[in-house]
């Protein structure tokens, strides 16, 4: 092998020689033809480069053969790394082999052992979600910011969390639910219907309601503030919500409260209930008429309910001083006219008696009459604006159609508050009417019963 090398070496040594040759032999030429020199000079110029060309060449030459040593050195050396390489490949091929039998046996145990585990991953993050959603929208969260934070991670995770975040979820689960059980006191930041915020102490029923100075307050989950209800609850919700405020912390005793279920709904849908006032209003110009005969009939009521009760009074101290009559009650006025009229006949005692009894008894009676009317004409307004509040809906319903129930709400709840004011007044006046028809009859009947006693004593005493 070495000395087929040797003689290729040797070949390309002489091709390159020629080549030089050829090459400065071409060279002089040139030279010679561009020069004045002679042919001599020529080839002394020739041989002496030719001479310092196979010098060049043979150093060459044998610096090519000390490097195809070194050469040789090098692929022997490469060749042995080729061999470690090799061997060591084979050594890690089985090592990873041996790996892939041991990780397949460890994954076949790893599964096995978390196949129990699995469903118990899929509760423990279904009861982290549902619990961050509770804790999102609970009270409680204003008293303890930030305790379920650790839930947002173990509700997303995709692996099995570990026994500190399971416990610790165990025990907010629990305070959750101690909290919802408590009536608490803590001192927070509240939105005022004006859109102020002010720091208050807050009164909070388990997970259900807050107030705050007798006042109803709401609780938004999404940007974690309270705000005090635009309109309170009508009475008698805000005593409930000042009997909480007012309770002394620790006491035995109990005190009437409001809890809300449904987390603020209901007292939403007390608020949206009108008012006695806005009642009323409905009502239009219809009901506030069915009012005022209600306030005129009451009136009229009371005067006549005041002034027969002093007239009954004034008769029954007149009843026991039947001897000295005062013209300022009926009985006394009857009384009067006996005493005028006793040395008369009794026909014309009895005239005389009648006509005195005759004289009061429009006055006993004035004003029945008015109530009784009024009692009558109240049902009938209220009618009217029953039937005036179904137009204003067939209207509503003939420009707008039927789907919107809004729409119509105004003209159904002017045609039944009317209805209702119209019977509201007409009830009471009829009553008051009947207790007052009976007085008045129970006045005369006394004027009567006097009346007929003096004509039989005078009759008696004019017969003896």
């Amino acid at each position: 092998m070495h000395k087929s090398m040797f003689q290729r070496l040797a070949r390309l040594s002489i091709a390159s020689l020629v080549l030089v040759s050829v090459g400065v032999s071409a060279q002089a030429q040139s030279q010679a033809s561009s020069a004045d020199g002679s042919l001599a000079d020529l080839l002394d110029t020739v041989r002496s480069q030719k001479e310092q060309e196979a010098e060049r060449n043979q150093q060459r030459v044998q610096a090519f053969i000390n490097k195809v040593d070194q050469r040789e050195a090098m692929l022997s050396k490469a060749q042995a790394d080729l061999a470690a390489a090799e061997t060591r490949q084979s050594r890690l091929q089985d090592a990873y082999g041996a790996n892939e039998k041991q990780i397949g046996e460890l994954q076949s145990e790893l599964d096995q052992r978390a196949g129990d585990f699995g469903e118990v991953f899929g509760v423990v993050r279904q009861v982290a979600g549902d619990l961050r959603s509770t804790l999102n929208s609970s009270l409680t969260s204003l008293e303890a910011p930030g305790r379920g934070n650790f839930l947002d991670d173990m509700a997303d995770s995709q692996s099995l969390p570990p026994i500190e975040d399971v416990e610790q979820l165990w025990t907010v689960m629990l305070d959750e639910m101690v909290a919802s059980g408590e009536v608490s006191r803590f001192s927070h930041a509240y939105v005022t219907p004006d859109g102020e915020t002010e720091q208050g102490r807050i009164v909070r029923v388990g997970t259900f309601n807050a107030t705050t100075g007798g006042q109803y307050l709401r609780y938004n989950g999404d940007t974690d503030e309270l705000s005090v209800l635009a309109r309170q609850p009508n009475s008698p919700w805000p005593g409930y919500a000042d009997n909480l405020a007012g309770a002394q912390t620790g006491s035995d005793g109990t005190v009437s409260g409001v809890v809300d279920p449904s987390q603020g709904a209901i007292l939403g849908l007390l608020i949206q209930k009108p008012s006695l006032v806005e009642r009323i209003q409905q009502g239009g110009l219809v009901g506030y008429i069915v009012i005022a005969v209600g306030i005129i009939g009451l009136i009229i009521a009371l005067e006549r309910l005041f002034k027969l009760v002093r007239t009954e009074a004034s008769m029954r101290r007149q009843r026991k001083d039947l001897d000295s009559p005062s013209k300022r009650n009926p009985l006394g006025r009857v009384l009067a006219a006996y005493h005028d009229n006793r040395t008369t006949d009794v026909e014309s005692l009895q005239l005389k008696l009648d006509q005195a009894i005759l004289a009061d008894v429009p006055g006993l009676e004035r004003g029945l009459s008015t109530i009784r009317v009024l009692s009558a004409v109240a049902p009938l307004l209220g009618l009217l604006g029953t039937v005036v509040g179904m137009i204003a809906t067939f209207q509503a319903i003939t420009l707008f159609g039927t789907g919107d129930p809004k729409l119509m709400a105004d003209g159904i709840s002017q045609a039944l508050v009317t209805t209702v004011l119209g019977l509201v007044v007409a009830v009471p006046l009829v009553l008051i009417h009947s207790m007052l028809a009976g007085r008045s009859r129970r006045l005369i009947q006394m004027l009567e019963q006097q009346s007929t006693g003096l004509v039989a004593a005078h009759a008696e005493t004019a017969r003896a």
